[in-house]
């Protein structure tokens, strides 16, 4: 086969985005255009994003969006290959716009159509940009996602672990909220903590040692609110030092249930050629140094998409496309969106057609 252009739609939170990737035939990619307009500022009055308002705004700009991406690429829509949209998990309006738009190109341009799952984007985003051979171990970290992966190629995932109440992201948000930080909680915390004394609280680390590579964080989260109260009224540093205190927490936690993973893929008999970051947590950079030195001590390495690939973008998706593109997939114009769609329901390649 030879390369593929492809045009990636992202409407799934409150990041509108479009972009045009080319996958060449040996399996290595480039982003040629990568267009991003964020919400932050429509939903940071509600300490969170309002899925009404998301949707709206995906509807204003959406299209303003993708002339830009295919402008930027200096490619027509009738140059491309095929039309990708993230077809969820999301929310569901926002999904909804960006499926329908894509259809609408598809169907006009005469083009394949391909309905990509918004965690396999994020899981696939390391071969983009590391050519990351399969198999290796993926940790997907976001505002909504927690999970140990074993990714074997594309549409073959074992999920190995996660979390069995909030996600890694949604414990940075409800503790910077907790604490009067602004949104988004991520990036807040990571800077308070900066200037903190991570040894002043001494916080939980729930489920560490546990064989199975599962999360729980809604104990540390308590843990942070407990001992604010103790000390209320809180003062600059004492923010900073929670701060400081919850996200080592946090990276001890991330770093013995990747341990724990990776003994587990080498278990079943798979040995992995990195552990692979996703997610917009793999912004963080405490985690990020930390699970450096996991990767190295299981003989493995660590892969990071650029900050800018961790959170939600047109280019996941455009390359997460090409990649089912390549395996001969098309998902057609009767394709629906999907509010939930776990990656373990994937539809892959048959395995008569392999």
């Amino acid at each position: 086969m030879s390369d593929l252009l492809l045009l990636g739609i992202e409407t799934t939170c409150d990041e509108t985005a479009a972009a045009v990737v080319r996958r060449r035939d040996d399996g290595t990619g480039t982003i040629l255009s990568n267009i991003v307009l964020s919400q932050v500022e429509d939903h940071a009055a509600y300490g969170g994003v309002v899925p009404e308002i998301a949707a709206r705004a995906h509807v204003e700009v959406l299209d303003h969006v993708i002339a830009r991406a295919l402008k930027a690429a200096g490619v027509p829509l009738t140059g491309l290959d095929g039309i990708a949209a993230a077809a969820g998990p999301g929310l569901i309006g926002g999904v909804i716009v960006g499926l329908t738009s894509a259809k609408a190109l598809a169907l006009a341009a005469e083009k394949p159509l391909l309905a990509v799952n918004h965690l396999e984007a994020h899981a696939l985003t390391a071969r983009l940009t590391d050519a990351v051979p399969f198999p290796y171990l993926l940790l997907l970290a976001s505002g909504g996602h927690t999970q140990l992966v074993c990714v074997t190629g594309v549409g073959e995932y074992t999920k190995l672990g996660g979390t069995i109440d909030d996600a890694i992201g949604e414990a940075f948000d409800k503790t910077a909220k907790m604490l009067g930080l602004p949104y988004p909680g991520g990036p807040a915390v990571e800077r308070a903590a900066l200037k903190g004394d991570a040894s002043r609280f001494a916080l939980p680390r729930p489920l560490l040692g546990r064989a199975t590579p599962d999360f729980s964080l809604s104990g540390l989260k308590t843990a942070v609110r407990l001992e604010a109260l103790k000390i209320a009224p809180l003062s600059e540093q004492d923010v900073y030092d929670l701060c400081a205190s919850f996200q080592a927490a946090i990276v001890d936690i991330v770093a013995d249930r990747v341990r724990y993973a990776l003994r587990a893929m080498r278990e079943r008999g798979t040995v992995p050629h990195a552990l692979v970051l996703a997610g917009g947590v793999g912004a963080n950079q405490a985690i990020r140094r930390s699970l450096h030195k996991v990767a190295a001590d299981g003989g493995t390495r660590l892969a990071v998409p650029p900050p800018e690939l961790c959170t939600d973008n047109g280019a996941m998706i455009a390359w997460a496309g090409a990649e089912r593109l390549a395996l001969g997939l098309d998902d057609g114009l009767a394709v629906s969106p999907r509010a939930r769609w776990p990656l373990d329901e994937i539809e892959g390649v048959p395995e008569t057609d392999r």
